[in-house]
């Protein structure tokens, strides 16, 4: 059987469409809580290609963030934004905030609040009050310490109330 170009093309492009389609009908789809090695970054299986790779993200005393605010999150112009993350970790690890990949701090609108609980566990709290148009964007909590690093990302948008 002789296939000409125009016909090669056609094939492939049947099944290019069929393949982003295939793609496309799974993102809709429920998914249940994952855990943190099933982050965006981290291999799907769970393992690495190298034992110092897997003993480091799976260590026991590394940082895992074990509560993170909802992903994605619609506010209201001139209302409060505020996201969680609670980590725990042998040493206490670091909470970092990030917007759209930028690391960020409290300034005049942005709070960073953070409370120690007991020896290995920390709660860190972001609050962007009043929010406005330039606050919609992806924000990340990192927590981290010697052995590992945990991140959560939050999406969000705003809507504008009518009174």
């Amino acid at each position: 059987m002789k296939l000409n170009l125009r016909s090669t093309t056609t094939v492939c492009l049947l099944i290019l469409l069929v393949l982003v389609g295939d793609s496309m009908a799974r993102r809709g789809r429920a998914r249940g809580r994952t855990k943190s090695r099933m982050q965006i970054g981290l291999p799907i299986t769970g393992k690495y290609r190298d034992p110092e790779s897997d003993q480091y993200y799976n260590n026991n005393n590394g940082a895992k963030i074990t509560l993170a605010s909802h992903f994605d999150y619609e506010y209201v112009l001139g209302h409060k934004i505020a996201f969680l993350c609670v980590a725990r970790g042998t040493p206490r690890p670091t909470i970092t905030w990030f917007k759209d990949g930028v690391e960020i701090f409290s300034h005049l609108y942005l709070h960073v609040h953070e409370w120690y609980i007991g020896k290995d566990k920390v709660k860190s709290k972001i609050e962007i009050d009043p929010a406005t148009q330039m606050d919609a964007g992806v924000y990340e909590c990192t927590a981290d310490n010697m052995y590992s690093i945990d991140r959560r990302s939050f999406k969000t948008d705003f809507s504008i109330a009518f009174d």
